[in-house]
């Protein structure tokens, strides 16, 4: 503590030397990074709309809620998932810290835009509470089963919920093989850069593997016509 105080008392003077010494011009070209600096020194622990980065001053505090890692330091995005395919059909960042459920229509308003129709059923887990329908887009989340259900109905609600937890891999490759877990692009506007080219190098590598599969599946069909023998295929 006596160390972060002394730290806190020689960034104020440094802070106040460069208003007293800079030039008219300068102090202007200057003004908000010297905002920033003096809201850094200024701001406690309970202050509201701290910041927590001077070069990259837009990012907040998100709450993770597990024991390992309770706060992150960013922005939040949101992906949209095709249900069979697994293809990523929406990407968007926000610049705020908002609710979980919030996103969710400005995440279908982008995805209608990339794909060109609306989706008809948004599966969702239980932070996007909220309306039970977007426009002609139902929202579904998981619920306590009906007890007249019949066994068809359960399972293949089971089902469909067990295709919405496999995001939770997808997001997790975003981010430790396409390098989302950390952005090294400006501002707000590269969030968003680096958030899509993740999202779209996914979608390549999908691409690649299925024409990878194709091309070995045919070279194994013409091994097989010339020679009239199975060929080892692995």
């Amino acid at each position: 503590m006596a160390a972060q105080r002394k730290l806190k008392s020689i960034a104020g003077r440094l802070v106040r030397e460069l208003e007293r010494k800079l030039p008219a011009h300068a102090s202007a070209h200057y003004a908000g990074e010297l905002s920033i600096f003096k809201q850094v020194l200024h701001q406690k622990r309970d202050s509201a709309n701290k910041t927590y980065s001077l070069h990259e001053p837009q990012v907040y505090c998100i709450s993770k809620g597990k024991d390992h890692k309770k706060y992150e330091f960013g922005s939040k995005a949101s992906i949209a998932l095709t249900k069979n395919s697994g293809i990523i059909v929406g990407a968007l960042h926000f610049a705020t810290n908002t609710y979980d459920g919030h996103p969710l229509p400005e995440t279908l308003r982008h995805t209608t835009e990339l794909v060109g129709r609306r989706p008809t059923v948004a599966i969702c887990d239980r932070g996007f509470r909220g309306p039970c329908s977007i426009q002609s887009t139902e929202v579904v989340i998981p619920k306590r089963a009906l007890k007249h259900a019949s066994t068809y109905q359960k399972r293949k609600v089971r089902q469909r919920f067990r295709r919405r937890a496999g995001i939770e891999a997808i997001i997790s490759h975003l981010k430790f093989d396409y390098r989302l877990a950390r952005n090294y692009l400006k501002g707000s506007v590269g969030d968003s850069i680096n958030l899509m080219m993740a999202a779209a190098a996914f979608n390549f590598k999908k691409l690649m593997d299925q024409l990878h599969m194709l091309l070995r599946l045919l070279v194994y069909c013409l091994v097989k016509e010339h020679s009239g023998l199975i060929a080892p295929y692995e």
